[in-house]
C-alpha cells in the first residue's frame, strides 16, 4: 500500500487542514475528489486497511449488491462508467471491492487517506470555529469541517447470547468477514440470523457444509435476483443511454433505481391480471418487485396481494409443509422492512443437509462449548456465523466522541433518537457534515445516487462559505425540529412504521425506535435540498470569519 503523504495544500502546518473526513468508502472517496477540486486540504481516516467500506468489511460467502451494478456505480466521471466492465447483473463482493480500489488508484486518492487509524473523538473550539480530532495512533489534528462518510451499515452488530466467549470453535460475523478464504466442508455450521447477509450466505455455505443449521426469528421477503453475466451488448445499451439513466434515477425515481414507473395501484387491476404482472416481476427479480404498483408501501390492502403472492411462491419451492410455513413472514408489509434478493435461498432448505429452527418460539438460551441450546433442544455446530446486522445508520457515528456547542456530544443529543436537518448536518455542531444520514433517504435508496447527491451539497455548500469569507455553519434548531416532524409525518403515512425494521433501530436493544431514514423519494428530497441551497442555505446560521478573528483576539 502506497504510503501516506503529506498534503500539498498550502498555508497549512502538517496537523492542520480544510476538512476532515471520516471513512473511506465510496462517500469518503468521492468527497476527498471533490475537496481537490476545491484546492482544499483534506485527510481521509479509515479504520480498515484499504478502502471500500461496506466492501471492505462485508466479504461473507454469497455478498453482492442488491443493486444492479450498472446503476451502483459512480456517475461523477463518463469516462470512468464508460470504461469500468461490470462482469454480472448484480456484483459480487470482491468485484465492487476491485471497483473501489481502481477508483482509488485512477484519482490518486490514496495520499490523502490514513488506513488503520480510527477516529476517537472530534471536539469543536467555539472560538476557532474549528474541530480537533483524535485518532486510534494518538495524534490531533485540526480542521475547519469534518465530514461523516462512516457508512450506514458497517458497526457491526455481536448479539448478546450467554455462552458466545465460551464456544470452541471459530465465529465468524458477516460484517466483519475474515479477509482468507473461509472453507466450512465438512463442518456442521449453525447460522444466526436471517436477514439480507444470513439469506445470501445460506446457500452458499449449504453447498460446503456437511449440515447447516439456521436459526430465524423472523422470517423476510426475499425475491429472487436472477443474476447472471453481462453480456457486451447489454452493456453497451445502459452505456449509451446513461445520461438519461442517471437523470431519472436522480430526479425521479423514488429510490434512486432506473426502472418502469408504475401507473396504477394493486387493486385497480383484477386478480388475474395482477397475479400475472407479480409473475412477471418475479421472472425478471430484483428489487423493482416493489415498484410494480404504485400503493404497495401506502395501502394495507394493496401491500396484502404482494404478500400472499410472494408467501405462495416460497410454498412453491419448498417442499415440506411446515417449514415452507416458517419461511413465509407474516409480522410486517412486504418491503417495509429493506426487502431480500436472493439466489436459490428458499430452495437451500430442500436440502437433506439444512435445518430450519424458529427461535421465535423456541430461543436460543445458551451457546454452549459445541454447539447451540435452544429451550426444546441441544444443536450441535462446530463453527458459528452471527448473521445479525448492524446498528444501523447511527452506530459509526456513536462510536466517535464528538462534543459540539458547550460540550455536548452527539451521542446525548441523540439519546432519543437522531436529529439532524436534512440528514446532513444537527443543531449545535457547526461544520459537521454528514453523508446519508438519518433523515435523509439514505438506505431506502440506490445509496450511490444518495452518496453522490450529498457530496455535491456539501461540496457547493464550502465553496458557497469560501466564495463569502464565512467561517462557520449550523443547522438551526427550528429547521430542525421542523424536519424531523416531517420525516416522521412522511414516514407514518406509509405502512414502513409497522415493521420493526432497523429502520427504526428495533434491532439494537435499548435504541429509541424512531424511523431514521426520509422517505419522501430521491427526487423530492433532492428538489428540497437545491431550494435549501438557492435560498442563501434556509434554515443554516452562517458566521462571517470577521466575526470569529474578532472574537478570538478580544
Amino acid at each position: 500500500m502506497p504510503a501516506l503523504q503529506p498534503s500539498s495544500s498550502p498555508n497549512r502546518s502538517a496537523d492542520q487542514f480544510d476538512v476532515v473526513v471520516v471513512g473511506a468508502g465510496f462517500a469518503g472517496m468521492y468527497m476527498l475528489h471533490r475537496l481537490r477540486g476545491l484546492g482544499l486540504s483534506a485527510r481521509v481516516y479509515e479504520q480498515g486497511d484499504g478502502v471500500g467500506g461496506t466492501w471492505y468489511w462485508n466479504r461473507y460467502p454469497g455478498a453482492r449488491c442488491d443493486v444492479e451494478s450498472m446503476q451502483y456505480s459512480y456517475s461523477f466521471s463518463d469516462e470512468l462508467q464508460q470504461q469500468w466492465d461490470w462482469s454480472e447483473r448484480y456484483a459480487p463482493q470482491p468485484e465492487i471491492l476491485k471497483y473501489a480500489n481502481h477508483v482509488a488508484d485512477r484519482f490518486d486518492l490514496r495520499r490523502d487517506i490514513q488506513f488503520s487509524t480510527r477516529v476517537e473523538s472530534a471536539v469543536f473550539d467555539e472560538s476557532a470555529n474549528r474541530w480537533s480530532v483524535t485518532t486510534s495512533d494518538g495524534k490531533t489534528v485540526s480542521a475547519q469541517f469534518v465530514i461523516l462518510a462512516t457508512g450506514c451499515l458497517s458497526n457491526a452488530r455481536m448479539p448478546d447470547i450467554e455462552g458466545l466467549a465460551d464456544f470452541k470453535g471459530k465465529v465468524y460475523h458477516t460484517g466483519h468477514w475474515p479477509h482468507e478464504p473461509v472453507d466450512f466442508s465438512g463442518l456442521r455450521v449453525g447460522v444466526i440470523g436471517t436477514g439480507s447477509s444470513g439469506i445470501q450466505s445460506v446457500p452458499v455455505i449449504a453447498e460446503q457444509a456437511s449440515h447447516l443449521t439456521v436459526f430465524q426469528r423472523t422470517a423476510n421477503f426475499s425475491i429472487p435476483a436472477r443474476n447472471a453475466a453481462l453480456t457486451a451488448e447489454e452493456r453497451e445499451e445502459f452505456r449509451s443511454n446513461y445520461p438519461e439513466i442517471r437523470r431519472f434515477a436522480r430526479e425521479e425515481a423514488r429510490n434512486g433505481i432506473y426502472t418502469d414507473m408504475p401507473d396504477r395501484g394493486a387493486l385497480d387491476d383484477g386478480d388475474n391480471e395482477r397475479r400475472a404482472r407479480y409473475e412477471q416481476r418475479w421472472t425478471r427479480g430484483g428489487l423493482t418487485f416493489m415498484s410494480v404498483y404504485n400503493n404497495l408501501a401506502l395501502d394495507q390492502a394493496a401491500n396484502d396481494t404482494a404478500a400472499d403472492f410472494v408467501r405462495g411462491k416460497i410454498a412453491e419451492i419448498v417442499e415440506h409443509p411446515e417449514t415452507a410455513k416458517l419461511l413465509q413472514p407474516n409480522s410486517h408489509p412486504i418491503g417495509t422492512k429493506r426487502i431480500c434478493i436472493d439466489s436459490d435461498y428458499f430452495a437451500a432448505f430442500n436440502r437433506p443437509n439444512v435445518t430450519l429452527v424458529d427461535i421465535k418460539s423456541n430461543p436460543i438460551k445458551e451457546i454452549l462449548p459445541n454447539g447451540v441450546r435452544t429451550a426444546d433442544e441441544t444443536y450441535e455446530v462446530d463453527a458459528l456465523v452471527l448473521a445479525t446486522g448492524f446498528d444501523a445508520m447511527t452506530g459509526s457515528v456513536a462510536r466517535i466522541d464528538i462534543r459540539g456547542r458547550a460540550g455536548q456530544t452527539l451521542n446525548q443529543k441523540w439519546a432519543e433518537g437522531p436529529r439532524t436537518y436534512l440528514g446532513l448536518m444537527s443543531a449545535g455542531f457547526p461544520n459537521l457534515f454528514i453523508i446519508t444520514g438519518p433523515g435523509s433517504p439514505s438506505v431506502l435508496s440506490n445509496m450511490m445516487v444518495s452518496i453522490e447527491q450529498h457530496v455535491d451539497w456539501i461540496t457547493d455548500c464550502i465553496g458557497y462559505m469560501r466564495e463569502r469569507d464565512l467561517d462557520a455553519m449550523e443547522a438551526g434548531r427550528d429547521a430542525e425540529d421542523s424536519w424531523v416532524a416531517h420525516v416522521n409525518e412522511v414516514a407514518h403515512g406509509t405502512l414502513y412504521p409497522q415493521a420493526n425494521s432497523w429502520y427504526m433501530g428495533a434491532n439494537i436493544p435499548g435504541k429509541p425506535q424512531i424511523f431514521m431514514p426520509y422517505i419522501g423519494g430521491v427526487g423530492v428530497y433532492r428538489q428540497i435540498c437545491n431550494d435549501v441551497a438557492a435560498k442563501g442555505y434556509q434554515g443554516f446560521a452562517m458566521t462571517p470569519a470577521e466575526r470569529t478573528r474578532m472574537a478570538a483576539s478580544s
